[in-house]
């Protein structure tokens, strides 16, 4: 099983949308899609707006996307693609109560792509992806926290790599491969390239994550 995923610095940035093309790019991969959200107060970790994320019971859910164009991010995944999605919703700092079912997402899948910053706590991706947009100031503590973990950083073409993020390493992201995207248009081809042959390279070298 090939593990990908994709974190972000901060909200709408283009992470579904990386995740999406990726999917698009490369279906012989056979993707299960995975989006995590985490809420608070009613407020959703996802765009920081009031929603209705929080479950029934107030503690997880996991829901399969059975719908290509409901307008979600996980119909979003199928639409593109996937052959399996699923929604991963818990309070913040209580991701670790989903884990268990997340883990057994993972082992009945072929490959999985994940939307998040804050699995990266439990798993070590075989391909971890960071979109930043360097006109956008924000930057999660949970994104600075695996910085250093990404195998490539996401941009937008035509990014000034050389802003100041506090807190952020300028020779880090300096240092960082870096795979450029023009809206609408969010996996080159060179990205996809790249996470196919880490993927590649991994199952031939038996080294995969399991």
């Amino acid at each position: 099983m090939g593990l990908v995923v994709v974190g972000g610095h901060t909200r709408n940035i283009g992470k579904t949308s990386v995740v999406a093309g990726l999917i698009a790019a490369l279906p012989e991969l056979r993707w299960t899609a995975v989006k995590i959200t985490q809420y608070g107060h009613g407020v959703c970790s996802a765009n920081g707006e009031p929603c209705d994320c929080e479950t029934a019971d107030h503690t997880i859910a996991i829901s399969e996307e059975r719908e290509r164009e409901s307008g979600t991010d996980s119909s979003r995944y199928l639409a593109a693609g996937a052959e399996r999605s699923f929604w991963v919703r818990t309070r913040q700092g209580q991701l670790s109560e989903a884990m268990p079912g997340v883990r057994r997402l993972l082992e009945s899948a072929e490959n999985v792509i994940v939307e998040s910053n804050s699995v990266l706590r439990f798993l070590k991706p075989d391909v971890l992806l960071c979109v930043l947009d360097p006109s956008i100031g924000d930057f999660k503590a949970s994104a600075l926290r695996y910085l250093d973990r990404a195998d490539a950083l996401v941009m937008p073409e035509g990014s000034d790599v050389a802003i100041r993020w506090e807190g952020v390493s300028q020779r880090l992201i300096a240092t960082k491969l870096r795979f450029s995207f023009q809206a609408p248009e969010y996996c080159s081809k060179q990205l996809a390239l790249f996470v196919a042959g880490r993927l590649a390279e991994l199952a031939a070298h038996g080294t995969q994550s399991m």
